[in-house]
């Protein structure tokens, strides 16, 4: 994998991307390319990273494993791009912040513009099998983003983590233990199964701009 698409993460994650683990996930994800295909392709693999540079992060989103469905996943947590379908996960969200902001409904599911302003879209898995969600899961991923997050957590700005689900939110420890101002949202998955036990009504996006303007930054403009 090529790490220099890393952009200005490179610096802080250098140690984790030269051990072991990482050279055999490298060789895992290789592998499973040439046996068939893998999303997202591999120049969009640490999107993420390159869209959204340490000094710009104001928020984290965390997701669980890239959409495995072909023209979905395009390296960011939840987007996809434009002209594709919006995923029911992706559907729920909006609904939530048109419930939140009374922002109108996004046409789109491309979060590219929210990765521009500061919303890192972080998926715990990185890599997915076409047609096999969380197929990567085993391949040492979840090491990699726990240096992610470690690296987002020691950031000195302030920094909101919102974790949907079981998997985001293994990695709240780690945001907590942050020196700087943090919160850390935590509550269902935004998917069908889930959405409906505590997601809907939570008003994150207000949540955070909140916490932003708290301490003495500018709220996020959610709108797409």
């Amino acid at each position: 994998m090529n790490t220099d698409s890393l952009g200005l993460w490179a610096p802080l994650l250098q140690d984790e991307t030269r051990k072991p683990y990482f050279d055999a996930l490298s060789r895992r994800v290789r592998a499973a390319r040439e046996a068939g295909p893998v999303f997202p392709p591999e120049d969009e693999v640490f999107a993420a990273f390159r869209l959204t540079p340490p000094e710009r992060v104001r928020a984290v989103i965390l997701g669980q494993d890239p959409y495995h469905e072909p023209g979905q996943a395009q390296g960011l947590a939840f987007s996809v791009p434009p002209g594709v379908p919006l995923p029911p996960s992706l559907r729920n969200i909006f609904a939530e912040l048109q419930a939140d902001l009374g922002l109108p409904a996004p046409q789109s599911g491309c979060l590219v513009k929210w990765a521009e302003r500061g919303v890192f879209l972080l998926n715990t898995v990185l890599t997915v099998e076409s047609g096999h969600a969380n197929s990567h899961r085993s391949f040492g991923w979840q090491t990699f983003t726990d240096a992610a997050v470690d690296a987002l957590a020691g950031l000195p700005q302030p920094v909101a983590f919102v974790l949907w689900g079981a998997q985001a939110q293994k990695k709240a420890v780690s945001a907590a233990a942050s020196p700087h101002p943090r919160l850390i949202l935590q509550g269902p998955h935004p998917s069908p199964l889930s959405a409906y036990r505590g997601f809907f009504g939570s008003r994150p996006f207000s949540r955070i701009n909140e916490f932003l303007v708290q301490n003495g930054e500018q709220p996020i403009d959610w709108s797409l």
